[in-house]
């Protein structure tokens, strides 16, 4: 099995310089002991944590101007996790979590890289009940509905680590998951609306996605 290659990028957003280490394509696979498999995470899916998605990069500049004070953030299924070091150079209070075996390993590299503080990380799947990361303020996410049964985990998994009064964000790029998953989430007690992002003209290439926001409690 050939060793990964990788690259490193400079992402600016709002103006901050984001440097991350990623893989250099998405036809890479490596797993010899067979951590990612027993996962549920195929060969054909195991690259994915470690590229810079469009949808990734429309979430970091969503989350560039938010307010974050006083407010625990939570990122799902952060793969490279551009989101959450970006907010750490806003020195927010970000947790990141992945269920990929590789993601925590590249999220400390890439925290070196930023000169940043550590960001906790949790490597978990939607399915753990007893993680103990606790309750969320604001939790966001970028293109994580690309499985049918995501729906249910994942609006369940928020559900459960979401504050009374909680905002969720969610880029979705189009998958077909993503109405599903709003009318879940709604069935949950949260507010929904859908936007196209202001941002998409800084991001390389064309994005036809939306924007899924959601907000419980009194805002």
């Amino acid at each position: 099995m050939k060793p990964v290659r990788i690259c490193y990028k400079t992402i600016e957003i709002n103006n901050m310089d984001i440097h991350v280490r990623c893989l250099k394509d998405n036809q890479q696979f490596s797993d010899a002991l067979g951590e990612a498999k027993s996962l549920g995470i195929s060969s054909a899916q195991w690259s994915l944590f470690g590229i810079v998605w469009r949808s990734s990069e429309i979430l970091a500049n969503e989350m560039a101007l938010f307010d974050i004070k006083d407010k625990r953030i939570l990122e799902v299924g952060c793969g490279i996790a551009l989101t959450s070091l970006m907010l750490n150079k806003r020195h927010a209070d970000i947790t990141a979590t992945d269920i990929h075996p590789e993601a925590g390993s590249f999220l400390v590299e890439n925290v070196r890289l930023n000169h940043g503080a550590a960001i906790p990380f949790l490597r978990t799947g939607w399915k753990d009940n007893n993680d103990g990361l606790g309750k969320f303020d604001v939790i966001v996410g970028s293109d994580i509905l690309y499985e049918r049964d995501h729906i249910d985990l994942l609006s369940e998994f928020i559900n459960d680590h979401a504050e009374q009064k909680c905002e969720v964000i969610v880029v979705d790029p189009g998958r077909s998951n993503g109405g599903a998953f709003s009318k879940k989430m709604e069935q949950l007690g949260f507010r929904y609306r859908q936007y196209k992002s202001d941002f998409c003209e800084e991001v390389e290439g064309e994005f036809k996605g939306n924007i899924l926001k959601f907000k419980r409690g009194e805002f």
